[in-house]
């Protein structure tokens, strides 16, 4: 890191010209460097951006935020965002409790990667069959945040299951994907529709 430059007080400027009448210069021909120009001064921010002072805070005290930390919108937001692929009465009927899954995989008490491996299986299979409604039950799962400064969600395979779908090799297969109707096990379970075979 380059030093910033020392300037010379008065006093001692005064004093290093009495010095420098003594001597001789080494290169007579060399232009002596022009003093530096003075640092300009700060400008002062405009007022629209001064932020507020931050209020005092004490350790402990609740936090004035209005609105909760969230890590992320919940699921059943994400999948009513989704564009919806299949036909929109089908889709009504569906989300409705109305149609009757062809087939169902209950997960509950099976680890992430146990899941993980059925659920391929199962809907694989179920798509060689023909099947185009099916029922996956993930259950709500347990609450498992121990307050620490990272929240974790309830329900590790509620969350997992349709992340699963967006990948190969269930993508190729899924088509829409929706938490099922209450009749159907609601926000701990989901209902699957899948491709035509090809």
């Amino acid at each position: 890191m380059p030093r910033r430059r020392r300037h010379l007080s008065p006093e001692e400027k005064a004093l290093w010209e009495q010095v420098a009448k003594t001597t001789e210069r080494m290169h007579p021909n060399r232009v002596p460097e022009p003093d530096a120009a003075p640092l300009p001064q700060p400008k002062t921010a405009p007022a629209a951006l001064v932020q507020p002072p931050i209020p005092n805070f004490r350790v402990g005290a609740k936090s004035s935020a209005k609105r909760p930390h969230d890590i992320a919108p919940s699921i059943a937001d994400g999948l009513r965002k989704a564009p919806l692929i299949m036909d929109h009465k089908t889709h009504k009927k569906m989300t409705g409790g109305k149609l009757k899954p062809d087939a169902r995989i209950d997960l509950h008490g099976m680890t992430v990667a146990e899941a993980h491996s059925e659920l391929i299986a199962f809907l694989l299979t179920a798509h060689d069959i023909g099947h185009r409604l099916v029922l996956v039950i993930t259950g709500k799962g347990k609450d498992r945040d121990d307050g620490g400064p990272i929240p974790t969600r309830m329900g590790v395979l509620r969350h997992q299951v349709p992340q699963w779908m967006r990948l190969p090799p269930l993508n190729h297969v899924v088509m829409q994907v929706t938490p099922a109707h209450l009749k159907h096990g609601g926000h701990g379970a989901y209902y699957v529709y899948l491709r035509r075979r090809g």
